[in-house]
Formats: C-alpha cells, structure tokens, sequence
C-alpha cells in the first residue's frame, strides 16, 4: 500500500506545478494509493507499505513527522522538485526560503528520493554534500507526465497542419497570431521581461497577441502588475488571465502560434512539456533542468533575460511559416513520457 501524502495539495486553492504532480500521480497510481493527511494520519503501515510525499515542507511545520521517519516501519519516499528557494531567496516566498534548508534534510532521511530532472537530482546531492551526508538515499530521475490532465496528444505519429484549430479560425479571420505564457506572475517567471520584448515588437509593427496566464504572486507580483495595465491600455493584444480551467487553457494553447517560457530558474518546467503534448512550438530560456526536455526538439532555447536573442527569436517563430512548421513537426512526432508512464516508474520501484 501507498500511503499518499495530500496535506497540502487537498486544500490548495490554486493548481501550481506541485499540485500537478501531487494530483497526476495519485490518479496513476489508482487503488494503490491510500490519501492520507498530516496529523490525521493513524500511521498505521507495516514494512511492505510505503508513505510518500510530492510535497515540500520542513519537519517543524508537521508535529511528530521527524519522530514517525526516525522509528518507521514502513518505507519513506518523496519527489524533490528544485533548490529554488536558496538559490534565488531575493525573488521567493520567505516562508519558503525560511523551510527550504531543514526540508533538504530532511529529506536525507528517506528510503528513496525522485528528482524531477537530472538538474534538480544534481542539486540535492549537492546539497548533502555540502551539509556532510554520510550515506544519502539513492536518488533516481523520474521523468514527469506531458499529458495534460490526461488529454489526447496531437498528431504524434507525423505533423499533419492543424485544420479545424482555433489557429486556422484566426488566420482565416485574419486574426493576428498569438503567443501565450503560461506561470504565476512573478519575478522569477520574467513576464516583466517578457513584456519589455514583445512591447518593443509592436512599437516596430508586428502584429500579434500575447496572453498571460497566471496568477499574481501577492509577495512579488506588484511590479509586474503595473506595467502590465499601462501596456495594455497602448497596445490591444496584451490579454491577461488570472485563471483558466484546463479545458479552456487547452484550447488557448491550441490556437496559439507558439508558448513562451523565460523563466530564470525551474526544476523541470511542466508548460514545456504540456506545450509539446498539444503540439505547439515552445520559446523558452536555456536552463539545464528544460534543456532535458526540449533537447528531442519542438524548442527554441535561448539565453535568459537576454533581449536581443528573445526579440529575434520571437520575430521568427511569428514570421518564418518554414521554422514553425518543423518545430510544430517534431513537438508532434518526438517520444513525450506520461503521468502514466511516471506512475509505472515510481510503482515498480516501490515493488522490487
């Protein structure tokens, strides 16, 4: 049995990257996961069961936790998602910076740890190192789903243009082509940047929408805000949508020319991957965790925060019909793993 830990993720009132995984997982996962919440939790498991976690939090924030992982009877394993946290504590929630170092720790402790990318795996272990682990727990790269919410994936055999899309309803209204950035609006997310680049595009007369989607982080979120309703009362194609439901963002991402990404730090990077499964070209900075992910092609990578490369590029994903058609191809026909591929991974070595 699979003790699964939804603490958090039941009572998110918000659908982040984490409660994603938190979710997909548990739903591949089937009868063989048992939610289970702290405290409330009886911790009744025996040694062939095992309590499992997606989800971050330092030991002092679950009363008894460490006391339950330091006399367990049954097995312990956890996903880690990135190091953010202490590497850009400037631009992060203080709570989570505060957390961040003890559940690193603690995490140490576990019979097995999946990293979400070989990037994110690189930066616990060095971390451990750092604090003097003597003797870590395996930790394995468990590739996350692309599926989005179990939807079909578009056209994976072959590229076949895509009739009947929101895309060609746009073209044949004339329409201008739309790019869509999808993340919480935050420092760290560089829509602030995003927004400087695709302003100096329309100042020079291109045409084009682009559609923000996010939330705005109440820490950080102010100074991207501001800009944002200055731009978007000069130039009509700035839209921004504070939620959407995965039907509707689905369809968005659909009719879109092309998914931008300029983060400055992920640990892997769920909107390149989701962009891919529909088909749909990504635009995105070149950081180590999605260089993973975009290296199959159906990418362009490009130096983060760097304005000329971004504006360049944007201009030809927009313009060049040849670039986007052969990205387009290979985000449809390259090899993508699945929630369900993650959750046979993850069961298999919960069996052995």
């Amino acid at each position: 049995m699979i003790f699964f830990d939804v603490t958090k993720s039941a009572a998110a009132g918000h659908h982040s990257g984490l409660t994603r995984v938190n979710s997909r997982l548990r739903a591949e996962l089937g009868p063989a996961a048992v939610p289970v919440a702290w405290p409330q939790w009886d911790r009744a498991a025996g040694p062939a069961d095992w309590f499992f976690t997606t989800e971050v939090f330092a030991p002092a924030e679950r009363p008894g936790f460490r006391e339950f992982l330091r006399g367990r009877s049954a097995r312990c394993g956890a996903i880690f998602h990135d190091a953010i946290p202490l590497k850009h504590p400037h631009i992060t929630w203080p709570q989570s910076v505060a957390r961040h170092p003890a559940y690193l720790g603690i995490l140490a402790e576990f019979d097995r740890v999946w990293a979400n990318s070989a990037a994110s795996r690189d930066e616990l272990l060095g971390f451990w190192r750092w604090q003097g682990v003597v003797s870590p727990p395996p930790v394995e790269v468990l590739a996350l789903g692309a599926d989005c919410d179990g939807a079909p994936r578009s056209g994976q055999s072959s590229f076949v243009p895509r009739s009947g899309t929101m895309a060609d309803e746009a073209k044949q209204r004339g329409r201008a082509p739309a790019l869509l950035c999808l993340g919480i609006l935050e420092p760290r997310k560089n829509q602030a940047f995003l927004l400087e680049v695709c302003s100096g595009l329309w100042a020079a007369g291109r045409q084009f929408e682009l559609h923000l989607v996010g939330r705005v982080n109440p820490h950080f979120g102010a100074p991207i805000v501001a800009p944002m309703r200055r731009l978007r009362r000069r130039w009509p194609g700035l839209h921004h949508h504070a939620h959407l439901d995965d039907a509707d963002l689905a369809r968005l991402r659909a009719g879109a020319r092309a998914t931008v990404f300029p983060t400055i730090a992920e640990g892997a990077g769920l909107p390149l991957l989701e962009s891919l499964w529909q088909g749909v070209p990504c635009v995105a900075s070149d950081l180590a965790a999605l260089r993973e992910s975009a290296a199959a092609g159906g990418c362009l990578l490009l130096p983060p925060s760097d304005a000329a490369a971004w504006k360049s590029a944007l201009e030809r994903i927009l313009a060049d019909d040849a670039l986007h058609a052969r990205l387009t191809a290979e985000a449809r026909s390259r090899p993508l793993p699945t929630w369900a591929d993650a959750a046979r991974t993850l069961q298999r070595a919960m069996d052995a």
